[in-house]
């Protein structure tokens, strides 16, 4: 475990490898899932008010399910989440005319319509984060067969997941947690060799 400013990280987010490799995975993980995507109080609030800038990226019947569910809903074991399409796909989402699966949240911010990406949960994924009275756990948590491809593709390009999730683990943690992360990582590659 890798200790900074009550962070506890897996070994795993230095010492494992990944790239998301969208042309295999399609963006399965905005549809496999045990729920829809985790998301704070925050972010939730966030998301009622984006979502007129939002709406029109999504398909018509995913906006007549937020109609009916609402911007986002309680799991028991997960607290506030995304809706999902009767337990898939996320609300959230559409799909490209070559199949791959996207967030609708993230196009209306890369378009300029909004300020806010996504949820920190999806931008970190497949970290998890778990929180306890005491830290934040952060574990490395790729889907066995959706991130297969992933996966290898890390290998291949020899990126550590933690420089694949730089962005998004600044924008959770900040510039010193992530100075700090990759002297860790330095270290613990010097002790390997």
């Amino acid at each position: 475990m890798i200790a900074i400013d009550g962070v506890l990280l897996s070994d795993d987010v230095v010492q494992a490898q990944f790239v998301c490799d969208l042309e295999r995975c399609k963006g399965g993980c905005c549809v496999d899932g045990d729920c829809g995507a985790p998301i704070t109080a925050a972010e939730a609030q966030t998301i009622v008010e984006v979502y007129p800038q939002v709406k029109p990226y999504l398909p018509h019947e995913y906006t007549l399910e937020i109609d009916r569910q609402g911007f986002y809903v309680t799991d028991d074991e997960h607290g506030l989440v995304t809706p999902t399409i009767n337990g898939g796909i996320c609300v959230y989402a559409f799909t490209d005319p070559l199949g791959v699966v996207k967030c609708g949240i993230e196009q209306a911010y890369r378009d300029g319509k909004i300020a806010f990406k996504k949820p920190i949960s999806c931008h970190l994924f497949p970290l998890r984060i778990t929180e306890t009275p005491e830290y934040e756990l952060v574990n490395y948590e790729p889907r066995k067969t959706l991130c297969r491809p992933a996966c290898k593709q890390g290998k291949k390009l020899q990126v550590p997941v933690y420089r694949f999730l730089k962005e998004p683990l600044i924008r959770k943690y900040g510039e010193s947690f992530y100075e700090a992360l990759e002297a860790v990582a330095g270290r613990m590659q010097e002790e390997d060799y």
